[in-house]
């Protein structure tokens, strides 16, 4: 497996942005999550890290939407070459997973891009004004290293921005598969 970093674009920069089919060809925008802490997952089915934290994804979803934090995941890999990620498979995997959060489809990838997203999975958390305050690694977790799955390192940041604080300036990169461009 080859490891690829996270980016970690300037924290302050603002979301980009977007609008985007669900598993089921719903659009979900980011206009929906105007004025509330939003995390903005990089995730796809078949890269051995998001499986690897998958569970932990599911109950972290469950708790931090109950206390008020937006999630979306967003899918941008090239599903034509990568077939494990087509909107079928997407779909699969929200019921597999329990996924209660939109996963969202970005087909063309411009998305992505604009994100400057280069992993998956990849973390974005914007504060509630739309400004990026966390970017980095789910936790210390990785396939077959023996680290239990946590989210330590997102759940500090998602509990500093909903209680109107800022996360810690040190943040470690996630890593993971690339993104499967086209």
């Amino acid at each position: 497996m080859a490891l690829t970093p996270s980016a970690m674009i300037p924290l302050g920069s603002p979301l980009p942005e977007f609008s985007l089919p669900d598993a089921n060809g719903e659009p979900v925008s980011s206009e929906q999550f105007a004025g509330k802490p939003l995390l903005v997952m990089f995730i796809c089915n078949h890269c051995p890290f998001v499986k690897h934290i998958a569970a932990g994804l599911t109950e972290f979803a469950e708790q931090y939407l109950a206390a008020g934090l937006g999630i979306v995941a967003i899918n941008s890999n090239d599903f034509t070459s990568y077939p494990e990620d087509s909107p079928a498979k997407m779909r699969d995997e929200i019921a597999a997973r329990g996924y209660r959060f939109p996963y969202l489809l970005d087909e063309s990838q411009q998305v992505a891009q604009a994100f400057d997203a280069t992993c998956t999975p990849d973390f974005f958390l914007f504060d509630a004004a739309g400004n990026l305050a966390y970017r980095g690694q789910f936790d210390d977790s990785r396939p077959g290293n023996n680290v239990a799955v946590s989210g330590a390192d997102l759940r500090a940041a998602a509990d500093a921005i909903l209680a109107s604080h800022t996360p810690a300036d040190r943040q470690i990169p996630s890593m993971g598969c690339n993104i499967k461009w086209k």
